[in-house]
């Protein structure tokens, strides 16, 4: 083995210790600074809970500033800036005859269906600019529960697979029951066609990848014949609103230091972030079968973060799972406001929590444990910190109380006690040096190349960014902590989150939405802040940045929601990012995609829900006929099927479920009387009663 070779084996393995020692010594060392501040007089039982709390805060702050801070070094001394590597010129095939290599997967559950398949078209688009297509087949496996959206997928579906004049090329299908949501979405896939494919690639409703970037997965896949998955880091893009700007500017320029600092320290035993990954079917099937947790929701049931344990899995089974660091052309959208931010997390809250009960199962690798554990304190953090918020408030309380004494027997000199003030202001310094230095070393990688400063506006302008950026998130932090701990006391009360669709197009807040949302956190604001004022003054002004963030909390929401402000801080050069300075070719092939005159238009003319004008159309029953699975049919069922159709022509669509809608949809013997009955209504000139509007 030559020198250069055997260096890079030895900084292999002692790149997780370096980084754990890194971790491991900055906590110490910022415990032992809180530790002299409040130990005056011996070591009370809340200054005890204190200590335990900042400490474990402390790791979770330590191991997120030594990622960035690993990310910056491995970044600065890179010598070019990262761009996906050009495919081979040789034509990837399978070796198999009369087999293709990879599938393009995409779940989708309630979802726009024009801006699911209008993303398809765009990747469809940029592949064939690769002369790669071949290579590459495309499945919308959905499990839309919605009627209307149902029907919709199906009209698009048949349409562009007209269009292709490839129909074999393009697969849709929806499960009659959505088990195991997603996970269970991919695992029927595996089941049902996973045999023809050594790789599928998965997508979100809202993921964008680059032809390039989709070649070279499949490339580096095929050169390593370990590797089970390879996880490209996704780029928020394409929102407007100032909130949704602000988090895509944040994730373009802080993103990648963190992405780096990962995949130096987690090297093969990597996590999967649930999309934009490429998959090597085979293992993935032997290995990645999820069990239903005992018990019942939230803890129990379902594993809903499946991502997490897929990877450990894969890892506990001795592939390789990696983070592609180095590998641009990966895209996805973000919510668009606080409000929406906060659901999503809800929904992540709970499957995050569930793994819990996953850290110490047997068999998985240490790493996997730790990002169990990491997974869970990223929402158990928002708790914590409001538990060492009130310790510390309830300490400042009673050393307030305490009458101290200046001078002791024949001292002239004064001696001054210790105080709240210190642990708080090492607790501030600390905190905050930890928090945002890595923002500074995200702007001297840009003041190290000037190319990709002019990609984020400028050096100065994006230096403006980050300090409004930054402004705004001390104010946004305390309302995602309250977020966060309602979440987390919700589900360890046994509350269910449900599987809800996610809000991904612009709208903006408005101030009874904002109201309903935030009022609580201006009611905590004003109460907390008259009591710390009224009992311990000195603890109310070091508390003002919380108590600033959840008063001004409505206005901040609304604020930051407005795609107005967005657009103005866009003219003003705020905020810019590598995709709208030198916008992507897939970007901008979505974009024509949306503008195309849209199939659905046609069939919405008037004011009939879309589900029943389309069973009107011989063409779409024909359709959706085709498309249904068959199940064996009861004389119960048939005769509640019937009783559907009839209370649907007495009493309007309004009187029916989304359930119930389904359920006519669902089966060939109630899709016919449907149908049929609906047809013979309008003969008679006798049409079915309209939804109110």
């Amino acid at each position: 083995m030559s020198l250069q070779g055997f260096s890079a084996v030895v900084a292999r393995h002692f790149q997780r210790p370096i980084y754990f020692i890194l971790v491991l010594l900055t906590t110490l060392f910022t415990l032992s600074l809180l530790s002299a501040a409040i130990q005056d007089g011996g070591l009370s039982t809340l200054e005890l809970v204190l200590l335990i709390l900042y400490t474990i805060l402390m790791l979770w702050i330590s191991a997120s500033f030594w990622t960035a801070a690993i990310g910056f070094l491995v970044l600065a001394f890179q010598s070019r800036r990262a761009e996906p590597v050009a495919p081979s010129p040789e034509r990837v095939s399978s070796g198999r005859p009369g087999t293709f290599k990879t599938a393009l997967v995409m779940p989708v559950y309630n979802e726009d269906p024009e801006r699911v398949f209008a993303g398809l078209r765009a990747m469809v688009d940029a592949l064939t600019e690769t002369g790669r297509l071949d290579d590459f087949e495309l499945f919308i496996l959905s499990d839309t529960r919605e009627p209307d959206i149902w029907l919709q997928e199906e009209l698009l579906w048949r349409r562009w697979s007209e269009e292709l004049g490839e129909p074999a090329r393009l697969f849709y299908r929806n499960r009659v029951e959505n088990i195991a949501r997603k996970s269970g979405n991919l695992a029927d896939f595996c089941r049902e066609w996973g045999g023809r494919y050594r790789y599928m690639i998965v997508l979100d409703a809202d993921s964008l990848m680059s032809g390039e970037t989709l070649v070279e997965m499949v490339r580096r896949m095929e050169a390593d014949a370990r590797l089970a998955l390879l996880q490209v880091p996704p780029v928020p893009v394409n929102r407007s609103s100032f909130f949704a700007r602000m988090l895509q500017f944040a994730g373009s320029l802080y993103g990648r230091l963190f992405v780096a600092g990962l995949a130096f320290w987690q090297q093969d035993t990597a996590n999967f972030w649930g999309h934009n990954a490429i998959i090597r079917v085979r293992p993935f099937a032997d290995h990645c079968g999820l069990p239903r947790l005992p018990g019942r929701e939230p803890f129990g049931g379902d594993i809903l973060s499946h991502d997490f344990v897929e990877a450990a899995l894969l890892a506990r089974a001795g592939w390789r799972v990696r983070l592609a660091y180095d590998l641009g052309g990966s895209y996805e959208e973000i919510p668009p406001t606080l409000i929406d931010y906060a659901k999503r997390d809800r929904r992540w809250c709970q499957g995050n929590l569930q793994h819990a009960r996953l850290i110490l199962a047997r068999g998985f690798k240490p790493l996997s444990r730790l990002h169990f554990a990491m997974g869970v304190m990223s929402y158990a953090a928002s708790p914590l910190w409001l538990l060492f918020l009130i310790a510390t408030g309830v300490e400042a309380y009673f050393k307030s109380l305490q009458q101290p004494v200046y001078f002791f027997g024949y001292s002239v000199v004064p001696i001054w006690p210790e105080s709240y003030v210190v642990e708080m202001t090492t607790v501030l310094w600390v905190t905050l040096i930890l928090l945002f230095l890595p923002k500074i070393l995200a702007l001297v990688l840009l003041a190290l190349d000037r190319d990709e400063a002019q990609r984020f506006g400028g050096l100065l302008k994006a230096s403006l960014s980050v300090l409004i950026e930054s402004l705004l998130s001390v104010l946004l932090a305390p309302v995602l902590m309250l977020f966060q701990s309602k979440f987390v006391a919700a589900i360890l009360l046994r509350t269910s989150v449900g599987w809800p669709a996610q809000q991904r197009g612009d709208h903006q807040t408005g101030w009874l939405e904002a109201i309903g949302a935030h009022g609580v956190h201006t009611l905590i604001a004003v109460a907390v802040g008259a009591v710390a004022y009224m009992q311990v003054p000195d603890f109310f002004w070091w508390f003002t940045p919380v108590l600033a963030g959840l008063l001004l909390s409505i206005p901040v929401s609304i604020f930051t929601s407005r795609t107005s402000l967005g657009q103005r801080a866009k003219r003003a050069g705020l905020f810019l990012t590598p995709s709208e300075t030198e916008e992507p070719p897939v970007l901008r092939r979505l974009e024509e995609r949306l503008a195309e005159p849209s199939l659905l238009g046609e069939l919405s003319t008037d004011r009939r829900a879309f589900w029943t004008q389309a069973m009107m159309n011989p063409g779409v029953y024909a359709l959706h006929d085709a498309l249904l699975h068959d199940e064996p049919q009861t004389r119960r069922r048939r005769h509640i099927l019937e009783g559907l159709v009839l209370q649907l022509q007495d009493e309007g669509e309004d009187s029916l479920s989304l359930r119930e809608k389904r359920a006519l949809l669902s089966h060939r013997e109630g899709l016919y009387l449907l149908h049929t009955r609906l047809w013979a209504a309008s003969a008679l000139e006798k049409p079915l009663p309209l939804a109110k509007p």
